[in-house]
C-alpha cells in the first residue's frame, strides 16, 4: 500500500526539520557509533578490561592496548579471540573507545565492524561477549558466531 504525499507536504516538512536545532536532532539519534565503522566497548567491559590489564601489571603501561579478532572454528564456524598486545601491525585497523584502544587485524574487522565488546556478571554466564550485529547465528556459549 503506498501513500501519496503531496509536493506542498513535503516541503513543509523540510523546512519544519531545518528549524528544529541540531543538538535536539543528535538527542534523538543512535549514537555516534552508528555514524563511523567502529569496535565499541560498553561501560562494563572497559571496567573489566583496566582492571584485567592492572592485574598483568599492564595498567600504567600506554603501549598496551586489547587486541581483538576472529579465527576459524568453534561450533558456529568462526570464533572470537582477545588478547593484550603492544605490537601494532601495517594492516591492523585501530580504534579507541571509552578510552581503551581496541586493534583488529583487518580481516577480523570484516566480521567486527560495529560489534560491541561488553561483559556480564550475571548468573546466566559471566565474561566478557561480543555483540555482533553481522552474525546471523551464534552457538548457545556465544563464543562462535556465523555470518
Amino acid at each position: 500500500m503506498s501513500t501519496n504525499i503531496s509536493n506542498n507536504s513535503v516541503d513543509t516538512l523540510l523546512v519544519e526539520s531545518s528549524q528544529v536545532p541540531l543538538e535536539e536532532v543528535a538527542a534523538t539519534v543512535a549514537p555516534a557509533k552508528l555514524l563511523e565503522n567502529a569496535i565499541y566497548i560498553s561501560d562494563k567491559a572497559k571496567d573489566k578490561v583496566i582492571n584485567l590489564m592492572k592485574d598483568a601489571g599492564l595498567g600504567e603501561e600506554p603501549s598496551y592496548f586489547l587486541r581483538v579478532g576472529v579465527v576459524g572454528g568453534g561450533c558456529s564456524g568462526l570464533s572470537y579471540k582477545m588478547d593484550f598486545d603492544n605490537e601494532q601491525k601495517p594492516m591492523d585497523q585501530a580504534f579507541e573507545d571509552k578510552g581503551i584502544k581496541i586493534v583488529t587485524d583487518l580481516k577480523s574487522f570484516l566480521y567486527l565492524v560495529n560489534t560491541e565488546l561488553e561483559f556480564s556478571d550475571g548468573l546466566n554466564g559471566k565474561g566478557f561477549y561480543f555483540n555482533n550485529p553481522n552474525a546471523s547465528r551464534s552457538c548457545g556459549c556465544g563464543e562462535s558466531f556465523a555470518v
